[in-house]
């Protein structure tokens, strides 16, 4: 007997018509019916890409390096199950993550010796991506208000010899400001989402919550989080802001209300590094034009290996006066 049909929701279908280029939209359908592979990067605190390779090709595993990230791999032959009985996987020598997952400390690029906040981290895939391009030195400050993820990225990060992490007791990453202000060279917030880069379609519960609405009210939170984010961040520095949606309320539309609530102190800036195949950031959207600078931000275009996603890179030029209540904070991150 065959499965039934599955169809996504069609106002989402017509809304992501918007906002793809044109070109590519057949190519984007197909991605919602494409199982991604199984990824993953190397951990160099403890292994070279050349000793995974050595490792992992004899086990007749299949490996593909990715041309714009040296340490990471694409398995093309064999299960993730296999890579997972590997000994470099037991020893914490690479790590199993969703390509897309990984642009966001590569777009940051933290340090050595610099002090990094990680808003909204567990279960630790991009904390301990920065602790490895950190090198182990400085310090990566870790949020996340769910204690049972929060274990379980203390556990990974042990496993992958991760030396420069304090973690925070188990809280809203809205409030981490308050203790914390000004005090980090880097943010990042990979911002809880509306997930509609993991849609797929013989998985109904990957976009089975989905409501027109739903866009709406994420942005409310990703608002909250990123003047959370913002403060924490130091004269001077950089944040990152990334969320796995492809809706312009909860990219640009951030975007524009930060640039809108601190003109004189926040700027967007180009992406540097390579990065997969993507398009630039909207320049306006439900009748809004947006900031030009807005479109530095970048939304990743799904594809069989990768999934849809957003990030952008932002600079704070000069102190923020902290709030003095939490009316004032409240008032700021209005805009629903």
């Amino acid at each position: 007997m065959s499965k039934p049909k599955r169809n996504l929701p069609e106002p989402f279908l017509n809304k992501l018509r918007q906002v793809l280029p044109a070109n590519y939209w057949d190519k984007a359908l197909k991605t919602f019916s494409q199982e991604k592979p199984t990824t993953f990067r190397v951990n160099t605190l403890k292994l070279s890409p050349s000793q995974v390779r050595q490792e992992l090709e004899p086990l007749g595993l299949k490996i593909e390096s990715v041309p714009w990230y040296r340490d990471a791999f694409i398995l093309r032959k064999g299960r993730q199950r296999d890579l997972e009985d590997a000994d470099c996987y037991g020893k914490g020598g690479i790590y199993i993550q969703g390509l897309s997952s990984m642009i966001p400390p590569l777009v940051l690029q933290p340090q050595p010796g610099e002090e990094v906040l990680d808003l909204t981290a567990a279960p630790g895939s991009k904390t301990t991506q920065s602790a490895v391009l950190m090198r182990n030195e400085g310090f990566i400050t870790a949020n996340d208000e769910n204690s049972v993820r929060l274990e379980k990225l203390k556990a990974n990060a042990e496993k992958q010899g991760v030396k420069n992490l304090e973690l925070l007791p188990a809280g809203d990453g809205g409030m981490v400001w308050k203790e914390h202000y000004e005090r980090f060279d880097r943010v990042l917030l990979d911002a809880p989402c509306s997930s509609e880069g993991r849609f797929l379609l013989d998985t109904p519960s990957t976009f089975g919550y989905w409501k027109e609405d739903t866009n709406r009210k994420m942005a409310k939170e990703q608002r909250r989080l990123f003047k959370s984010a913002y403060l924490s961040l130091k004269p001077g520095g950089t944040m990152v802001y990334s969320t796995c949606t492809f809706a312009p309320e909860e990219n640009e539309g951030v975007l524009q209300w930060a640039v809108e609530t601190y003109p004189d102190t926040l700027e967007l800036e180009d992406i540097s590094v390579t990065l997969p195949y993507h398009s630039r950031g909207l320049t306006s959207w439900g009748g809004v034009k947006f900031h030009p600078s807005v479109a530095k931000s970048v939304r990743i275009l799904p594809g069989p290996d990768i999934e849809g996603f957003f990030v952008a890179r932002l600079r704070k030029t000069k102190s923020q006066p902290k709030p003095v209540n939490e009316f004032e904070m409240n008032e700021k991150t209005k805009g629903d």
